[in-house]
C-alpha cells in the first residue's frame, strides 16, 4: 500500500521565486534548468558547454584578448539573466501547468520575485551593454578604449 501523504519527485512542486533566483545567479551554468527539469534537459549542457568553449578558445588563441577567452561564458550568462527574465515574468497559472502539473498545489508569487527581477534588469542590461561596447570597441578599434 503506498502512502497518500507521499509525494513522488516528479510532482515535486517548483517554486517560480527561487527558479528565476537561480537563473539570476547561476544562469551561466544552468542551474535553474537543472531545477527545473533535471539532467536530461539538452539546453542545462548547452550552458555547461560554456566552460570547456572558453578553456578551447583559451587554449588554441593564447594571444587573443582576455574578453574573448571569456566570451563563451559571458554569452552563456546574459542568457541565464534572460531565463530569470522569462521565468519570473510567466503568469503563475501557466507557471503551474508548464512546471507544477501533479504538485496539487498553485503558486502565489509576492514581492520577493519583484526583487530578483529589478535585479536581474539592473544587473542583466548593464552587462550586456558593456559586453557590447567591449566587443564593438576591440572589433573596431583594435581595443584602444581599453
Amino acid at each position: 500500500m503506498t502512502n497518500p501523504h507521499h509525494t513522488s519527485p516528479a510532482a515535486r512542486h517548483k517554486n517560480k521565486t527561487f527558479a528565476a533566483l537561480l537563473a539570476f545567479l547561476f544562469g551561466g551554468l544552468g542551474l535553474q534548468r537543472l531545477y527545473l527539469r533535471g539532467a536530461r534537459d539538452p539546453w542545462l549542457w548547452a550552458h555547461l558547454a560554456c566552460l570547456p568553449a572558453a578553456w578551447l578558445v583559451a587554449t588554441l588563441a593564447p594571444q587573443a584578448d582576455g574578453f574573448f577567452k571569456l566570451l563563451p561564458i559571458m554569452v552563456s550568462g546574459l542568457v541565464g539573466f534572460l531565463e530569470a527574465l522569462v521565468l519570473g515574468l510567466m503568469p503563475d497559472d501557466k507557471w503551474d501547468a508548464r512546471f507544477n502539473p501533479a504538485s496539487g498545489r498553485q503558486s502565489d508569487t509576492h514581492w520577493p520575485l519583484a526583487i530578483v527581477l529589478v535585479a536581474t534588469m539592473m544587473l542583466g542590461a548593464g552587462s550586456l551593454i558593456a559586453t557590447i561596447s567591449r566587443l564593438f570597441d576591440l572589433l573596431y578599434t583594435g581595443g584602444a578604449y581599453g
